[in-house]
């Protein structure tokens, strides 16, 4: 990954918006990373492997017998406690 700094991202903020199109970039502030700027497709795929995680692991809690009421899950959802 890419590491740029806070002020050259400031700077030169169209050439990083380009060069998130191909990788995400970290950007650095005081030489310590503080963020990651990525693309919108990058940013999508990762919700949806995200979510696909969280469902496998539904799926062996339901296989070990530790299912929930889904009104309850739905609850627990909306609050963000699967964030």
């Amino acid at each position: 990954m890419k590491a740029v700094t806070a002020k050259d991202a400031k700077n030169r903020f169209g050439e990083l918006m380009d060069t998130v199109q191909r990788e995400p970039v970290s950007i650095e502030k005081h030489g310590r990373p503080v963020a990651v700027v990525l693309s919108e497709v990058a940013y999508e795929k990762m919700k949806l492997e995200h979510l696909q995680a969280m469902l496998a692991v539904g799926e062996a809690q339901l296989d070990r017998g530790e299912g929930i009421d889904g009104e309850a899950f739905f609850a627990e959802l909306r609050q963000g406690k699967y964030d």
